[in-house]
């Protein structure tokens, strides 16, 4: 399946303004918004973190093969994608573990 086939089956971000990723001092190092453009990782890295709790090798994996054929563009355009940058590197072990930060629309934080 692709990517756009994916995200069918991925539950809805509606109720989500963005989400912080963060790093295992507490420090956000990344936020993805509920924007045209980030919706689609949103909803991956949202998933992601409801399954695994956070993400670390084994979600950067389910991760990268949600992305479907944009992993392999990523791969071949490094900087192109960084949310899959980003989940690539954590699969190879150059990055660390990232926590989740659920904002909700409406400005509640869970």
């Amino acid at each position: 399946m692709g990517f756009a086939d994916n995200l069918k089956h991925l539950p809805g971000v509606a109720h989500l303004a963005a989400i912080h990723l963060l790093d295992g001092e507490g420090a956000v190092v990344a936020t993805i918004e509920n924007k045209q453009g980030q919706a689609g990782s949103l909803a991956v890295y949202n998933h992601l973190g409801h399954l695994y709790g956070a993400i670390d090798a084994e979600a950067a994996r389910k991760g990268l093969e949600l992305y479907a054929e944009h992993t392999e563009d990523a791969r071949r355009h490094p900087g192109k994608h960084p949310n899959i940058d980003r989940l690539l590197a954590i699969e190879a072990g150059q990055g660390k573990m990232l926590r989740i930060k659920h904002l909700f629309a409406g400005g509640a934080m869970e």
